[in-house]
């Protein structure tokens, strides 16, 4: 069997910072299986793209997703980020609904 998954690590990344937006790297590396310097770069990126800004809040970061923001790939009219991110990052009992519903 292939591995592969749905969502780049980008992706994911993202996913982690929406659901708590004072996720530390450590938590972002172990939630992607990666080295938490991955992490810090994936964040590095996000940042210069500027999808995400990072805020100090004393030792710890506070990120805040830019989700007006278009998917980067996308083609065709514009996606905004924050979109796809409130589909994903979703409440687990609306997926288990949702799920349900299309059985």
């Amino acid at each position: 069997m292939t591995n592969w998954t749905f969502l780049t690590n980008h992706g994911r990344a993202l996913l982690c910072i929406a659901r708590d937006p004072e996720v530390r790297l450590r938590e972002i590396a172990t939630s992607l299986d990666i080295s938490e310097r991955r992490a810090y770069a994936i964040v590095s990126d996000l940042t210069v793209g500027g999808y995400v800004v990072k805020n100090k809040a004393g030792r710890r970061n506070r990120y805040e997703i830019q989700s007006q923001l278009p998917l980067p790939e996308f083609t065709g009219r514009d996606q905004a980020i924050g979109v796809v991110l409130d589909l994903l990052a979703a409440p687990r009992e609306r997926r288990r609904f949702a799920r349900r519903s299309g059985d």
